[in-house]
């Protein structure tokens, strides 16, 4: 079988729309028969996603893998990188936590990341036609030049043609393109095989002279300019997407509050909250900023000690009791769920020099933390509704407690990893109004996330919501990944594209959109 063609994309700097666009071309190619996987050597997330098996990669990957109708595998990511300080994080290779790294620990990171990254791309080249590989941040971070694993080294490893992604939203972008190139050396500029511009909005004919300036200045091919997109309804991997979410806008039935932490960690959990119809949701820092609130959602975090510590600093441990005595609702999610406990018990010194923590006393539950992180995808039933959920675990803090016992719990699992299994999950307080959990991608699931909101509405003494759900519950996601797939399509020279990665371009422009089954 013949090895896998590569096709690479590179942006000019961070959030510039890298993810989106691999994303979309993987699913642009699965959509024309293509055996098309994603690839990004080493991401720098603290929003993970759980393979079978319990490895952990990035979450873009994740959805990228969706896109391509596959199951997410820990060679389509083999290094995430999980941010702990300003200074630290944790290395997690092929799907396991390594070690902890200081920026002096580069050596000893290389050392054992890039012969990773090398087999985790020959697993994958040996498998499927095509492999759409995403850069990092931007592709002339000069400094970074002699440390990279993740632009340039890669292309070269994988001798894959380069798109170079640039965004107009941000302004200045045939700056940022040009500079880009200039200073590329001369053999990663041989690479570069097309310029793409993306979040345009306005007159596409208005950017005619610029285009053609770049194109004869650089001697690279512009192959597309693609629009302004709204409400992606995919999960954003980067913290600066919530920087978008600011309160405003028209008053909702529904106001949830996420407490924005300073090492927060799968806010993706949220954000099929936000497509919800009267539902409002703000990411919050400053508690003396946040609106009136009916749910305020603690979410998880890469270092639960740390930030209770910020929590009480910055007055949200005054806003939680003063929420709680006015009858709201709180919800806390992985750490978010240890800090409404009674205590966090750390005799191995995992986050911190602090043998033991004081929580917030909200539930009747205490975190021990342990040395081996638990990472499972689970099944499980909603106990008071009967309601199934899938969703999955990232944690080294095991909650007990009173609250958890089987008779208290939220959940009861029936299966991890694909096996089956009988344990519990979860706790609440009497009244029902403060709940924790360990189990994240909870609102993922239709049934259970309207479930929640007509109990919130009911509470204020509204009705529910007589909106229908949909049969499937990947039924939205798939349609916002042919959405993407399509505006791809219609604004980007796939022919070209295609050509880059020696293929032809087979989609038949009048087929009906179908997303690939998972395989």
């Amino acid at each position: 079988m013949m090895r896998a063609r590569t096709l690479m994309v590179m942006g000019t700097a961070s959030d510039v729309g890298k993810s989106v666009v691999v994303t979309a071309l993987c699913r642009a190619f699965a959509r024309a028969g293509v055996r098309v996987a994603p690839f990004k050597s080493q991401n720098m997330s603290n929003n993970a996603a759980v393979c079978i098996g319990g490895g952990e990669i990035g979450r873009a990957q994740a959805v990228q893998a969706e896109a391509c109708g596959l199951e997410p595998t820990i060679d389509m990511n083999p290094v995430l990188l999980k941010p702990e300080s300003e200074t630290g994080c944790q290395v997690v290779i092929r799907g396991r936590p390594r070690f902890h790294m200081k920026t002096s620990d580069h050596d000893r990171y290389r050392a054992e990341a890039w012969p990773e990254i090398v087999a985790s791309y020959e697993a994958l080249v040996e498998k499927f036609e095509l492999i759409v590989i995403e850069g990092a941040g931007g592709a002339a971070e000069i400094n970074l030049r002699q440390r990279d694993m993740v632009n340039w080294s890669i292309a070269s490893l994988t001798e894959a043609p380069v798109l170079l992604l640039g965004d107009i939203d941000k302004g200045g972008v045939f700056a940022s393109l040009v500079g880009t190139v200039e200073l590329l050396s001369a053999a990663e500029r041989q690479r570069v095989k097309g310029f793409l511009i993306n979040k345009f909005r306005g007159d596409r004919a208005l950017l005619d002279p610029g285009l053609r300036f770049l194109e004869e200045r650089t001697g690279i091919a512009m192959l597309g300019v693609l629009p302004y997109q709204r409400n992606l309804n995919l999960p954003q991997e980067d913290s600066a997407m919530l920087d978008d979410r600011a309160i405003g806008g028209a008053p909702k039935a529904i106001t949830i509050g996420v407490v924005r932490l300073p090492r927060i960690s799968n806010y993706t959990d949220f954000q099929p909250l936000e497509n919800e119809p009267e539902v409002a949701v703000h990411y919050l820092s400053d508690p003396h900023t946040a609106p009136k609130l009916d749910v305020l959602i603690l979410p998880g975090t890469k270092n639960t000690v740390a930030d209770l510590s910020w929590l009480r600093a910055s007055g949200w441990e005054n806003f939680l009791v003063r929420h709680r005595r006015d009858n709201g609702w709180i919800v806390g999610v992985c750490g978010g769920f240890q800090m409404l406990g009674e205590r966090i018990i750390d005799d191995y010194r995992i986050e911190s020099d602090r043998r033991e923590t004081v929580a917030l006393g909200l539930l009747q539950v205490e975190t021990i933390f342990q040395r081996e992180k638990i990472t499972q995808r689970v099944g499980a039933v909603h106990l008071s509704t009967g309601l199934p959920v899938a969703g999955y675990k990232i944690h080294a803090g095991r909650v007990t407690g009173t609250a958890t016992a089987a008779s208290n719990a939220l959940f009861r699992i029936i299966e991890c990893d694909g096996v089956a299994a009988d344990d519990s999950d979860g706790a609440a307080s009497e009244d029902r109004r403060v709940i924790g959990t360990s189990i994240h991608g909870l609102f993922d699931n239709p049934g259970f996330r309207r479930k929640f909101i007509d109990t919130v509405r009911e509470s204020k003494g509204l009705g529910t919501l007589e909106m229908s759900l949909p049969e499937d519950p990947r039924a939205d996601r798939q349609a916002a990944l042919d959405r993407i797939a399509d505006v791809l399509e219609a604004h980007v020279d796939m022919s070209r594209v295609a050509a880059l990665a020696g293929l032809s371009w087979r989609r038949c422009a009048d087929a009906a959109p179908s997303a690939p089954e998972v395989r």
